[in-house]
Order: structure tokens, then C-alpha cells, then sequence
């Protein structure tokens, strides 16, 4: 394989990971709406304060967005990825 040819290839990969931790973080906002608004409620009317009266809100919140943003999720997704890819691909390549 050309230079040419593995840096372009790379460049598709790079971007398709960007792609999918997007989706990724989309999902795992949409799973932790719940632990989003009870922040938002804590942190309406606060500036500084919110730091320490929030706290509890914050750690929620942060647990769930972990539960849903890490490297294992990351790596299923990769592997639905291409598991979808290769049922696109013709059968005789």
C-alpha cells in the first residue's frame, strides 16, 4: 500500500471514530436527561455557588455520562461499525 493511499485510509478511519464518539456522547446525553435537569434546577440563579451546592448533581451526572462515554462503548460501536460495513461489501471482495 502507497503512502498516499495508507494516509487517506487513515483519514477515513480518524474521521469514522470522530463520527461514532459524536453518537456516542448524543446517546449518553439523551440516556442522562434525567441527571442533566436536576443539575440545571440546582444550578439556576447560581454563579460560584454552584460548585459546592451542586456538587451531588454534578457527581450524578458525571457517573452517568461515564457509564455511557467510555473506551468499552467506544470499542462496541467500532465493532457494530464493521460488522455493518462488511455486510455492505460485495461477496466477491
Amino acid at each position: 500500500m502507497s503512502y498516499v493511499q495508507e494516509a487517506r485510509e487513515n483519514h477515513v478511519k480518524k474521521k469514522v471514530e470522530e463520527a461514532l464518539k459524536s453518537k456516542m456522547k448524543a446517546k449518553a446525553l439523551k440516556q442522562c436527561d434525567h441527571y442533566t435537569a436536576k443539575y440545571a434546577e440546582c444550578a439556576t440563579g447560581r454563579t460560584f455557588s454552584v460548585v459546592w451546592k451542586c456538587r451531588a448533581q454534578a457527581k450524578e451526572l458525571n457517573n452517568c455520562l461515564h457509564d455511557y462515554t467510555n473506551d468499552k462503548v467506544l470499542e462496541e460501536m467500532k465493532k457494530e461499525y464493521a460488522l455493518q460495513q462488511e455486510s455492505k461489501r460485495p461477496v466477491g471482495m
